[in-house]
């Protein structure tokens, strides 16, 4: 392996701000059995000590909306048993996804640590055209593949995406996003996003549903239910007679965020998002856990990535260090879009709800989609593609039904 003498001449870093200079880092192995991965941590890695040595701006500029840094690694001695010895990493706007990090209390460090210490996970979950998805090795983070258009979409969102979080002090049912790369790997280019997970990192998901407030084909395909963990949809949990439990307190927060929340998006001219809502049974999660106490002393020295405690070198993550909570319970500043069921509800249970998909713009193509399904399934239908004040409406007017 080449040592990081060696390596730093090599790298050829541009960057749209300010030229940094480059600092050597520790050599850290970034293996993962996805030379992609390998190369997403390892920029994310050099990204966050970059950053840690810019200054932290007191307001944002226009151009740091427009704003990349660029790195080219050409090295055939690089790390080459875990990545390839050529790869590109570009981050977008790292200032404003800094800023947003903040906004939402992640420390840049915590951040690093999740995204390099192990590699991610490959989640079985796939998205709009194919979108590939996978977890950080602590479950805290979702990264997921994404289009040029939504990379194109994003930066026409981000100012106003900003200002609104600024304003909403990062209390929001949307989307937190923290980061945007384009990884190029033997001439190919994949562009990611990282987002934290609407789903726990230590309360597992026994049910999960992606809503629309449409009902024209949304229900979950035979191929999906063969899943482990399948998605279903709005028909499915208007059959299943589901209902969300929460008490009128968090009722009238939750719906509040959701109001604010879908006008922007209105504003915004976005569509077709959903409420993904995860339910996971309290009751259920003990019964298992006793169960699975008796295979415990053999298993002891195994790990499957997924988890493992706090990082050592990490003095501002409390994942671990706080007190042990009881069955049901979560940190709030963690599980930010965790709600518990109410003390009266039928099961003892927990939810989480958040708004996902936000990219989608009311363009032309939707436009004919909306008149093509109108021919179809006629005028009055509840077709998902209609225009944005009418989608935002009719997704809160249903999402108010599933909440007794």
């Amino acid at each position: 392996m080449a040592s990081v003498g060696n390596t730093v001449s090599s790298f050829a870093s541009k960057t749209k701000t300010k030229k940094k200079h480059f600092v050597a880092q520790k050599v850290k192995l970034f293996r993962a059995s996805d030379p992609l991965l390998s190369v997403l941590m390892w920029g994310i890695n050099h990204s966050i000590n970059e950053l840690s040595h810019v200054q932290i701006p007191i307001m944002l500029m226009p151009d740091d909306f427009k704003a990349y840094s660029k790195i080219k690694v050409d090295n055939h001695l690089f790390n080459k048993e875990n990545m390839p010895s050529h790869f590109k990493f570009k981050e977008y706007c790292p200032l404003v996804f800094r800023n947003l990090r903040e906004r939402f209390s992640i420390d840049d460090q915590d951040f690093q640590n999740s995204l390099t210490r192990s590699a991610p996970l490959v989640s079985e979950a796939q998205g709009r055209s194919g979108a590939r998805f996978h977890t950080s090795y602590d479950k805290r983070y979702v990264i997921k593949t994404i289009s040029s258009e939504d990379v194109a979409e994003m930066h026409n969102i981000l100012k106003k995406y900003h200002q609104y979080i600024v304003e909403c002090h990062g209390t929001t049912l949307l989307p937190q996003f923290l980061g945007m790369y384009r990884l190029t790997v033997d001439g190919d280019e994949t562009y990611m996003i990282v987002t934290r997970n609407v789903f726990s990192h230590r309360l597992s998901v026994y049910k999960k549903y992606d809503l629309k407030g449409s009902t024209v084909a949304r229900e979950a395909s035979d191929k999906e239910k063969a899943k482990e963990l399948p998605t279903f949809k709005d028909n499915d949990f208007i059959n299943d007679g589901q209902k969300i439990y929460i008490d009128e307190e968090s009722k009238k927060t939750f719906l509040d965020k959701l109001r604010k929340d879908v006008e922007f998006l209105a504003l915004l001219k976005l569509m077709d998002y959903s409420l993904l809502v995860g339910i996971h049974d309290v009751e259920r999660a003990e019964q298992e856990e006793v169960e699975s106490e008796d295979n415990e002393g053999e298993e002891e020295g195994e790990s499957d990535g997924g988890i493992i405690g706090t990082p050592p070198d990490s003095p501002s993550n409390t994942l671990d260090s706080a007190k042990p909570l009881s069955p049901g319970d979560f940190d709030p500043s963690i599980d930010v879009y965790a709600i518990k069921s109410h003390d009266n509800s039928p099961r003892k249970e927990v939810y989480f709800m958040a708004v996902i998909d936000i990219l989608q713009h009311y363009d032309a193509k939707k436009r004919a989609a909306h008149a093509a399904k109108t021919v179809k399934h006629g005028a009055g239908a509840e077709i998902s593609t209609v225009n944005p004040e009418q989608y935002s409406k009719r997704f809160y007017d249903f999402i108010t039904t599933i909440l007794p």
